[in-house]
């Protein structure tokens, strides 16, 4: 019998992100605390810049965004935001959509698997994914289970499952 496999990996929808970004838009043009302090969120790039009159305000923009995110089913740990910055009269804030995993990360998630799931399951490095074989499926789960239950300051998903 075949060995068994999936691939784990940290990749954010675009599209939910840009659904997200334009409900947070048209909350900020409804919402009566936002009116008048020149309050927005658009793409500048591949970077999300979010803009107000005040530091709060900003703060308060971002607040409504990840709102938006937890809503469509994207993690926070893919949104990196940035400071507050002052930019003349307003102040910004600059986020970016991470996307793969790191080399150490994928390091981490794989010692991870080494020490602490069943034997003989195989956990190698591919480019920004991490592809884990077993004969098992259940051992397969099992690692699933595992890597969820742990506290990984990045987004997992697990997806190419045979």
């Amino acid at each position: 019998m075949a060995d068994s496999s999936f691939d784990i990996v940290s990749k954010v929808e675009r599209q939910e992100v840009d659904n997200a970004l334009n409900q947070a838009s048209r909350e900020l043009a409804t919402r009566f605390d936002f009116k008048n302090v020149g309050a927005s969120i658009e793409w500048s790039g591949d970077k999300i810049e979010m803009k107000a009159n005040s530091e709060d305000r900003v703060n308060a923009i971002l607040d409504v965004f990840q709102t938006k995110l937890v809503k469509r089913g994207i993690s926070l740990k893919s949104l990196d935001a940035g400071e507050p910055q002052l930019s003349g009269k307003e102040y910004k804030i600059f986020a970016t959509i991470e996307e793969g995993i790191s080399q150490e990360n994928a390091k981490k998630v794989a010692k991870i698997i080494r020490d602490e799931g069943p034997k003989g399951v195989k956990a190698q490095v591919q480019g920004d994914e991490l592809r884990v074989t077993s004969k098992s499926r259940d051992d397969l789960q099992a690692i699933q289970a595992l890597i969820k239950g742990k506290d990984l300051d990045f987004a997992v998903q697990f997806v190419n499952y045979r």
